[in-house]
């Protein structure tokens, strides 16, 4: 079909599973020698999608070797019991996480309801 539905698709299983590594970091706030750790995506769409530069003074896409979609441990200072968790930057993580679940979900049922709508000829 169209291949925003795969990209589209990734965003959300990303942020899935992104939210359930911050719920954990949540959970584990307490934990001595707990290491916060992270689902980084954000050229996530980069690596999908392929931007072609028709001249050489446009942008590039950037390095994707930072994003792999898989978890990673955070490098931010730890407390005096090594843990590393900073709860409010945990839920702020987790807002902006939640805002692009919903966006993509958003135009999912939108890029759906278009095509439901070529169908019936409307």
């Amino acid at each position: 079909m169209d291949k925003g539905f795969e990209v589209l698709h990734q965003v959300v299983k990303t942020a899935n599973r992104r939210h359930k590594v911050l719920t954990s970091n949540v959970a584990n706030a307490d934990t001595p020698g707990y290491k916060a750790k992270d689902v980084r995506f954000g050229s996530l769409l980069k690596k999908e999608v392929k931007l072609l530069t028709t001249d050489p003074k446009h942008m590039g896409g950037g390095s994707q070797a930072e994003v792999n979609g898989q978890i990673q441990e955070r490098q931010n200072p730890s407390w005096g019991d090594k843990n590393n968790v900073e709860l409010n930057v945990e839920v702020a993580k987790m807002t902006e996480n939640a805002l692009t679940h919903d966006a993509a979900l958003k135009i999912l049922g939108s890029k759906i309801k278009m095509y439901k709508n070529a169908i019936r000829g409307r």
